[in-house]
């Protein structure tokens, strides 16, 4: 008896999906950000000035290149069209409109920035500094960027300039669901570069800090420096995406997430509803000691364990570098294909769970078996919540075709795919079983 054995779901392309984003534009942002923080270690820059020069010289960097190189203004999702050319009356009139919508959006959030309590704390006292000048010459010089923007704009009418009809008591024009898009991702960036701008000089004046002379002799100084460079470029890429959304890049918000688990998963891990941090329902730390005290009795556990925090901690960045100037929580903002993302659906949720139980060592708590049990079932709840995060986020990407192109594709040739392939049990097609079926009945 001849059975065929196949795969119960449709056969999937071998060729990676392409990448919104090319690996090269985040190298270069990389590039740029290694050269200007050398610079703020030989030159002694206060890191206030390096902190700006860490955050701008990347985001010029990529923006030229995807602009010249990439011509990423070209791209049918931008929503532009070169070859149409709005009249400048019809351009200067939607271009006033969106101009109330802009100012409207920038006192809604001030707004809540004042009314929240959080943000009244020291911890956020420099980005509302920053904001507050920022803000007024952002809506003078804006109708540069908006007014030629529109004018290829295929559709000029968006969230902005719909607010900007509820503004002017123009409710009838005015498109609910446009405005509602337009505060969701407004919300993201006042929500995420409040708390970005808040950790970056810190992490800045940490590494400038640093005595590269001891790291470059001890290896575990070393690890701490690799492990400290990693989470500053990482929060220096995701300070720069927040700050990078405009449609001629095609780095602009698609679409906001559309689920309210999605929210609840995503600011769970933020303050000031952060679940896992200290005196938190979810503080897994406490009781534990970092892996540089509990090792330190151990010289090749700690180098070992070192290694790996210190690897994790590099795919991590590269999981954020990648996206080059589009990264953001909540948001879709273009499919990437490329660095970890070709092996890994999710590598920063994976890389940074796997290093909270090297970092921490939950079973090593010590306060003996019942805090080493108890810390080790909170931060299984840490990384239920991550898994949470990743299925609400495939969830609201899942509305776009690359991306369902990229699921598909990753279930079958990504990394956890190709582990798994020589244990998975072959499934017999419908048509197989029919045939065989039949082969019997005809005996």
């Amino acid at each position: 008896m001849s059975l065929s054995v196949t795969r119960a779901h449709a056969p999937v392309a071998t060729a990676r999906p392409e990448s919104e984003v090319g690996d090269a534009t985040g190298l270069v942002g990389a590039a740029v950000l290694c050269i200007t923080l050398i610079w703020a270690w030989l030159s002694g820059m206060p890191a206030w000035y390096a902190t700006l020069a860490l955050l701008g010289a990347p985001a010029i960097a990529m923006s030229a290149w995807t602009l010249l190189v990439e011509k990423a203004h070209r791209r049918e999702s931008t929503g532009l069209d070169f070859s149409l050319h709005r009249p400048w009356p019809e351009v200067l009139s939607i271009t006033r409109t969106k101009m109330l919508g802009l100012v409207a959006t920038f006192c809604l959030f001030a707004l809540g920035y004042f009314a929240l309590r959080t943000y009244a704390s020291p911890q956020y006292a420099l980005y509302l500094s920053v904001a507050a000048i920022a803000a007024p010459v952002a809506w003078i010089v804006a109708p540069l960027y908006i007014a030629p923007v529109t004018r290829h704009m295929r559709d000029p009418h968006d969230g902005l300039w719909h607010l900007g009809k509820l503004v002017s008591l123009d409710w009838r024009s005015a498109d609910l669901a446009q405005i509602r898009e337009h505060l969701l991702a407004w919300t993201v960036k006042a929500f995420f570069l409040a708390f970005m701008v808040s950790i970056v000089p810190p992490n800045v004046a940490d590494v400038l800090a640093a005595d590269l002379l001891f790291a470059l002799v001890d290896p575990l100084a070393g690890l701490k420096l690799v492990i400290q460079l990693a989470f500053l470029f990482d929060v220096c890429f995701g300070t720069i995406g927040y700050l990078m959304t405009f449609r001629l890049l095609d780095s602009h918000i698609r679409s906001a997430h559309p689920y309210l688990t999605g929210w609840v998963a995503a600011l769970a891990c933020y303050p000031p509803f952060l679940l896992m941090g200290t005196g938190g329902p979810l503080d897994y730390r406490s009781g534990t000691q970092e892996w540089t005290l509990a090792l330190s009795a151990h010289p090749t556990l700690l180098l070992g364990c070192g290694v790996a925090i210190a690897l994790l901690a590099l795919i991590y960045a590269w999981a954020t570098v990648v996206f080059g100037i589009r990264f953001s929580n909540l948001t879709h903002r273009g499919i990437i294909t490329t660095g970890p993302y070709r092996w890994l659906r999710h590598p920063a949720y994976m890389s940074k769970n796997l290093m909270w139980w090297l970092v921490h060592l939950p079973f090593l708590a010590t306060g003996g078996a019942g805090d080493a049990l108890r810390s080790c079932l909170l931060l299984l709840a840490v990384n239920a919540v991550y898994v949470a995060r990743a299925k609400t986020e495939e969830r609201h990407l899942m509305a776009d075709p690359r991306y369902r192109a990229y699921s598909a594709w990753i279930r079958e040739h990504g990394l956890l795919a190709r582990i798994a392939r020589p244990f998975r049990r072959p499934r017999v097609s419908a048509t197989a079983r029919s045939a065989d079926t039949r082969q019997r009945n005809s005996r």
